[in-house]
């Protein structure tokens, strides 16, 4: 049995070690995080932790969610990471088109300039996906910057719903998917676990 085991594992290796040896390209990676399901903001965040605690530079840019409490904000400022907030919060509380194009515009402006600063080694564009849906940031101006952002540069968008386009420019993408959710059966929302 453990023979088997072994040889088993040992094609494993040198596949792996094989797909290692053929990824030579340095570059940085763009990454969209989409679907219904839970985490997809959280994944992101993880990441740009990753990065700080790599001792690297990192920026967050956060549409939809507003000035409310964030945990993450609450802990990665303190870690000198920039973040540039739409303060608005959720478009179904604002109600307000005009208002929430002008918001996601203001602060497009500064994820525009993160994403020309060849220090900034990642950008999170939290929500992202809706001011493309929802037409408050033109997609083509979006793909422009994420084309000639630095080429080491790395970049994670996150939503629901992310633009075929985005999806296909991306070299990386991942759908979270919702199995069940505790909201669904009228939990509330958990500080320091939900937000």
């Amino acid at each position: 049995m453990s023979d088997k085991h072994q040889e088993r594992q040992q094609k494993v290796k040198e596949q792996v070690d094989a797909k290692v040896a053929a990824a030579q390209i340095e570059k940085g990676i763009l990454q969209v995080i989409t679907g219904n399901g839970k985490g997809k903001s959280t994944s992101g965040f993880g990441t740009v932790a990753r990065c700080v605690g790599h001792g690297m530079n990192a920026a967050v840019v956060q549409f939809i969610k507003g000035m409310w409490e964030c945990g993450e904000r609450n802990l990665l400022e303190k870690a000198g990471v920039p973040f540039a907030v739409m303060k608005t919060g959720f478009t179904w509380e604002t109600q307000n088109r005009k208002t929430d194009t002008l918001a996601a515009q203001e602060t497009w402006a500064v994820a525009k300039e993160w994403l020309k600063d060849e220090s900034i080694d990642l950008v999170l564009l939290d929500e992202l996906t809706y001011m493309v849906s929802y037409d408050y940031l033109d997609l083509d101006e979006v793909i422009e910057a994420l084309e000639h952002r630095p080429v080491m540069q790395s970049v994670i968008i996150t939503g629901r719903g992310a633009h075929r386009r985005l999806k296909d420019l991306a070299d990386t993408v991942s759908e979270v998917q919702n199995i069940k959710h505790a909201f669904e059966s009228g939990v509330k929302a958990r500080k320091g676990f939900d937000f």
